[in-house]
């Protein structure tokens, strides 16, 4: 029993040794009396044992509501005024016949307005 206790002061004691980090602030073993089922265990404690466990608050919800569709704006092209074209008809007096019936015009072509047919 002698040895059992022994070895286990001479673990936590190297244990307390071996982290780096746990000399960073200085030492702080404790000594202090355990009691459990196999009677009172003299040895290293870590930790206040007098403080109740730390609460741990849940996490926080964060709702990002989607972004709205994208919104596009068609934009109507200009009603285009329908051009009346002019298109006329070529006549030559000398032959008495429209263009492209006639191919050539001596006297030169003469612009007219075509007419429905009757």
């Amino acid at each position: 029993m002698k040895y059992r206790n022994l070895l286990v002061v001479l673990l936590a004691v190297i244990m307390a040794g071996a982290g780096s980090s746990a000399w960073a602030h200085g030492g702080r073993v404790r000594l202090g009396v355990n009691v459990g089922i196999g009677g009172p265990v003299w040895g290293p404690a870590w930790g206040p044992v007098w403080y109740p466990p730390p609460y741990y608050y849940p996490p926080q919800v964060i709702v990002v509501p989607p972004a709205p569709p994208p919104v596009y704006i068609e934009q109507a092209e200009p009603a285009a005024q329908p051009v009346q074209a002019q298109q006329y008809w070529y006549y030559c007096k000398s032959s008495k016949g429209y263009y492209p019936y006639v191919k050539e015009c001596p006297e030169g072509w003469q612009k007219v307005l075509p007419q429905p047919e009757r």
